[in-house]
């Protein structure tokens, strides 16, 4: 089907249909671009064979809203959209932004909280039986009992409160056409439990075979180290080729069965996805509030990959998109390049080549295509597995082959690169192209921290790599005659970081010459190995203690210390230097961080801001949130979930066809 898919009964009707068989409702505005979930999950469904119209950021509070397209045939498809709704709505501080880039003209407030829950139980206050399936990054990473950190609770699965039938998890092209076809055969949805990719609600599980029975939702509330046991059985369960079904009992002997996740995309069924026929476009019904602004960010991108096997403990990737890679084609991606090119506001240059980590671009070792992935250990942490494959020929081959097209002046690579396995790589060809061609005079990469302590439960490598790597990135940059600089991601108040790490990391700060314009505050999302230890205290893996900063004044301090050139910073960053025990960073040395105001007041060691509150002095984040002001999963589509290394730009009716 050309041009966009039906948003009203008026070009219903103009396309001879009289019943759409599905109805996909959006907390995102339309954008038929395949960087976003909608586009590619109803595109995909249109090329089985399948009518579906769309309702995009209906009105929640009414009723009638979602009647606008009448009731479909077959189901309901709902997704809260390319973001988790609550972090697309508030800061880490919980504060309501001021923007929403999925929406027309960046306005906020068209979608409501928790929006996956709130679109179904608007959809059952008018159809009571119609099957409604839901996905997307919200639903993808709520499937099972999880943590909530805007209400501060353990919540049930989304599946529960929702009134969903079946929840699809992750990249969900495999689950969605199968789920289509066993509903189109005339299976009632009740009896459609086989699917992989997918969780339903039952309260018989004789059917279920080769499970795992985790502990009910109401032990879990009960126990936080029990749900710290019960979440890392999880983790070791997100692998396509061995992991087995899980089974949460709730009251009244309900239970919610998580299937096996779907296997792998290939090469071809990759190639496919992106080769539908899309518009590369917001609806142009949007044209006259502005547009949507995140198509800006992947209008001129493209995505070569998915899947990450980073294992960054603040990353939900390894639970939404998995460790496997999974590639297109040269062929592929050059065609979609040629595409760009040809795109009117087109201006020579590609904006980046990537996916949740850019220089991921063939599978991490020979034995996972017939074995998965380890269930027991990483591949790149704490180091580099001796199996794992460093090579970053392909890749290379590929920005070449970009590069030298017609109409393109530069080739950018934006969304994340991992440093340490480019530093790992023994081929110094890639770095330095890297270098040469795709970098705009600043490179920017995740260290995050440098306290070895806090790397460690951040699943990230030691600060002794990324120092190498940055000198070597210097080094190069030198012999090729260009001044080109690193731009580190840092994360304050991560689960592991106290005072004295937080001064560690000012310190380096301090030595690098570097004042970072905004800071990454640890944000507790769902199904995360640090959000875990958030809010249980210890680390999954291990069961061993951690320390967590939670107190705001805390955080204010730690954020403020990675920004202690700021004036407005200066009373917070005083006092996290006295109890911290580091009074030698107050004075008119080179190597200190602040000058002593008040002698008197500093002789004494009595801070004055004490009352002061996180809001008032915390540097400003602009209403960035872990997915936008980084690579993570910023702008990205439905299947991309975002790894912090990886800053991919797409999402789908999982979350993220897009971050990092």
């Amino acid at each position: 089907m050309s041009g966009f898919l039906p948003t009203t009964k008026d070009e219903m009707k103009a396309l001879g249909i009289n019943q759409f068989d599905f109805i996909y409702i959006s907390g995102d505005a339309y954008v038929d671009h395949p960087s976003f979930a909608v586009a590619i999950i109803t595109r995909l469904l249109v090329a089985h064979g399948y009518s579906v119209g769309i309702i995009a950021q209906p009105d929640w509070k009414d009723d009638s809203s979602i009647t606008i397209l009448g009731e479909p045939r077959l189901a309901f498809l709902v997704s809260a959209g390319n973001m988790d709704s609550m972090v697309n709505h508030y800061t880490v501080s919980k504060k309501r932004r001021d923007k929403d880039s999925y929406t027309p003209g960046g306005v906020i407030g068209k979608r409501p909280d928790y929006a996956t829950i709130v679109y179904s139980n608007l959809i059952r206050h008018t159809y009571k039986n119609t099957p409604i399936l839901i996905g997307g990054i919200e639903a993808s990473l709520r499937r099972l009992a999880h943590y909530d950190y805007w209400s501060d609770k353990l919540k049930r699965s989304i599946l529960m409160d929702s009134g969903a039938d079946i929840l699809m998890y992750g990249m969900g092209e495999h689950s969605v056409i199968e789920l289509a076809d066993a509903l189109n055969s005339g299976l009632a949805v009740s009896d459609i439990t086989f699917v992989r990719g997918t969780v339903y609600k039952t309260k018989d599980i004789s059917s279920v075979v080769d499970y795992i029975m985790l502990p009910s939702y109401e032990e879990l509330k009960e126990d936080k180290l029990l749900y710290a046991k019960s979440f890392y059985t999880q983790y070791k369960n997100t692998d396509p080729f061995f992991a087995k079904c899980l089974v949460e009992p709730y009251a009244n002997k309900q239970y919610i069965v998580q299937n096996p996740p779907s296997k792998p995309l290939t090469i071809q069924e990759m190639d496919d996805v992106y080769d539908l026929p899309y518009m590369r476009a917001y609806h142009p019904s949007y044209e006259e509030a502005g547009g949507v602004p995140a198509i800006e960010e992947v209008k001129f991108s493209l995505i070569s990959n998915r899947g990450c096997y980073g294992g960054c403990s603040f990353c939900a990737l390894t639970f939404h998109q998995g460790r496997i890679i999974q590639t297109r084609s040269h062929e592929s991606l050059l065609k979609e390049a040629k595409l760009i090119t040809e795109d009117k506001d087109f201006k020579g240059y590609i904006h980046d080549v990537g996916g949740p980590t850019a220089n991921f671009y063939h599978k991490a070792c020979e034995k996972q295509e017939k074995y998965g992935v380890c269930s027991d250990k990483q591949c790149l942490f704490p180091k580099p597995c001796k199996n794992l494959i460093i090579n970053h020929k392909d890749y290379l081959l590929l920005l070449r082959k970009l590069r030298a097209l017609p109409k393109v002046k530069k080739v950018f690579v934006r969304s994340g690169i991992r440093f340490d396995y480019i530093l790992y790589d023994k081929d110094d060809t890639f770095f330095r192209e890297l270098c040469e061609y795709h970098v705009s005079g600043q490179l920017k990469v995740a260290p995050e921290h440098v306290s070895d302590a806090v790397l460690s439960k951040m699943g990230k490598p030691e600060n002794s790599v990324y120092e190498a790597f940055a000198k070597k990135y210097k080094r190069i940059n030198e012999k090729l005659g260009k001044k080109q600089y690193l731009v580190p991601y840092l994360m304050s108040s991560h689960p592991g970081s106290d005072l004295k790490a937080a001064v560690e990391l000012a310190e380096h700060v301090r030595d690098i010459g570097y004042m970072p314009e905004q800071v990454q505050d640890f944000y507790p999302t769902p199904s995360t190995i640090s959000t875990v230890m958030y809010y249980t205290g210890v680390d999954p893996r291990d069961m061993k203690k951690v320390y967590v900063p939670k107190n705001p004044h805390e955080k204010a301090m730690q954020r403020a210390l990675i920004q202690y050139r700021n004036p407005d910073n200066y009373e917070l960053v005083k006092e996290a230097l006295l109890k911290a025990g580091r009074v030698d960073l107050i004075g008119f040395d080179e190597k200190c961080l602040i000058r002593p105001r008040k002698m008197g007041d500093f002789a004494k060691g009595k801070p004055k801001d004490k009352g002061k509150s996180i809001d008032k002095v915390r540097p400003r984040d602009n209403g960035k949130s872990i997915n936008k002001g980084r690579p993570r999963d910023n702008g990205k589509p439905i299947d991309k979930g975002k790894s912090r290394d990886s800053g991919s730009k797409k999402k789908t009716i999982r979350n993220v066809h897009k971050k990092k």
